[in-house]
């Protein structure tokens, strides 16, 4: 009797299960994917965005690819699936994948030292340098404060190897393993370590292993690959209430482990189908299935703010694998990333459990990525009851209007009739450090100017702000804001330090010390 019980429990269970799953099915095949296609253009229209792309992937097959807008406000040239766009750090998967396939090989562990590999790795304490695992390198555990030490390699002439050798100098901010930062200097050492092993650079690695296996075959992992027939999307500086402007590639070699990588839409479709299909594609294996499980792992909590649970209410955790950021969302697992470089935006999304991928790429700084992550997951999760493009491009507005509100009490505040304590000649000379190098200060038409010796482009020409205090604006770069030099005295009135601050979201310029010469 109890038996038949069990039994018949058992079947309506199942019988529930199956019924679910096929409900979950109908939802994700009637998608309206036209509604979809209206959605994405009037999204991407009302947040100025130039141009995007979209794909999605499901159950195997690409049901969705297509561009939307221009490639550049000065050709007018029409996106499509295969226009090119910058991913960033989605390169940091094709990372940890390609060391995946080292581990698999039995040539390298997880738990390796980086040493083993990398002699010249050091960071803040002997301890933490000898410690520092493969496995640490790529989950963001470090004990670095996020984006510590971008400067080192954004625009600079420092090779490779440089870059790592410098990130000695940067201070931690947490205990080692202690608290997740996200650090783009970590994975550029993780992807340094694979020519050592293998006698192939990075570049050649993952062309060999993804690139050319996945029929990947516009994507590239350098600028230098461009020319006049590529098609490319180009970079624009969009802030709201003013023009639009077009910017140039910067060349991110010395940093290509963590975000060198150039697709399309249409080609990310292929890695997203084999990371759907565990590793295989059309028949052929292309990563371990236990390593993409490694991959997938939660190795970094990232805390829910109490904001964040208010505002999705079906989030319980969020987390951090190896190279892709992990969380839940209405009972399904969502393995993501996003990526960001300049006038650059991507986001690459895997529902492993529904057999569903999606990827937006777009050639401005903007948040709708994110908001269309959520806004693809809801249609196909037959849960779209928000319009999400709204609501993240309120949060768009409040900030912008926020930040002008601190800049106008700033200009109300200071002290306009101040004067410098020196003369001009006497803040000029030679300032540095150990992290960054040299800084040169000197006169150009009676104003100081600033030069930053290992990042040619930054050139900023000084402006007079209150005592010792200047405003700072860098030359031609257009998507970094007004800044502060601020000049530090002795008790005998010389000028001993000079600390530069840029206030925004991906460069900390006063972790760089410069100290007069």
């Amino acid at each position: 009797m109890k038996l038949q019980n069990f039994t018949r429990v058992s079947f309506i269970l199942l019988f529930i299960s199956i019924i679910s799953v096929s409900l979950s099915a109908q939802k994700f095949e009637k998608t309206d994917l036209k509604s979809l296609d209206k959605y994405l253009a009037s999204a991407m229209e009302k947040w100025g965005i130039p141009g995007m792309a979209v794909a999605i992937v499901h159950k195997d097959k690409v049901v969705f690819a297509k561009g939307y807008g221009i490639k550049s406000i000065e050709t007018k040239k029409k996106v499509d699936e295969n226009t090119l766009f910058a991913i960033a750090s989605n390169s940091k998967a094709f990372t940890s994948a390609a060391l995946s396939i080292l581990v698999a090989e039995g040539k390298i562990s997880w738990d390796d030292p980086v040493q083993k590999y990398l002699p010249y790795f050091k960071l803040y304490s002997p301890y933490v340098s000898e410690a520092m695992t493969v496995r640490d390198l790529l989950c963001h555990r470090t004990g670095l404060k996020t984006f510590s030490g971008d400067l080192l390699w954004y625009g600079t002439t420092y090779s490779r190897k440089e870059v790592i050798r410098r990130a000695q100098y940067l201070e931690p901010s947490y205990g080692f393993r202690a608290k997740y930062g996200y650090s783009n200097i970590m994975f550029l050492a993780a992807g340094e370590i694979i020519p050592v092993v293998t006698g192939k650079t990075w570049d050649e690695f993952i062309a060999e292993k993804f690139f050319v296996p996945l029929g990947m075959t516009s994507t590239n992992s350098s600028i230098t690959k461009f020319n006049e027939k590529t098609n490319l999307a180009m970079p624009h500086h969009v802030e709201l209430g003013k023009e639009t402007q077009l910017l140039k590639y910067i060349n991110w070699d010395n940093i290509a482990p963590a975000g060198a990588i150039n697709s399309s839409v249409a080609d990310l479709t292929h890695w997203m189908r084999m990371q759907l299909n565990n590793g295989t594609y059309e028949g052929n294996e292309i990563l371990d299935e236990d390593q993409i499980w490694e991959m997938r792992k939660e190795h970094t909590v990232s805390p829910l703010s109490k904001g964040q649970t208010e505002m999705f209410p079906s989030k319980h955790f969020h987390s951090y694998g190896l190279a892709w950021d992990l969380f839940d969302y209405n009972g399904r697992k969502i393995v993501n990333h996003g990526g960001g470089a300049d006038g650059m935006i991507s986001k690459l999304v895997l529902v492993p459990e529904e057999e569903l991928g999606f990827v937006i790429l777009t050639n401005s700084i903007n948040y709708l990525p994110s908001a269309l992550m959520y806004e693809i997951l809801d249609r196909f999760f037959g849960e779209a009851d928000k319009d999400w493009s709204s609501v993240y491009y309120k949060f768009y507005e409040r900030n912008a209007a926020s930040s002008t509100k601190k800049e106008v009490a700033l200009e109300n505040e200071r002290n306009k009739e101040s004067e410098p304590s020196l003369k001009l000649k006497n803040y000029t000379g030679t300032y540095g450090g150990d992290i960054y190098g040299d800084a040169t200060v000197s006169i150009e038409n009676d104003k100081l100017v600033v030069k930053l010796s290992p990042t040619p482009m930054f050139v900023g020409d000084l402006s007079h702000w209150q005592y010792n205090t200047f405003k700072i604006t860098l030359r031609n770069i257009l998507n970094l804001p007004e800044g502060t030099v601020n000049f530090m005295l002795s008790p005998d009135g010389k000028v001993t330090e000079m600390v530069i601050d840029i206030p925004n979201p991906d460069f900390d310029f006063t972790e760089l010390k410069f100290y007069k010469k």
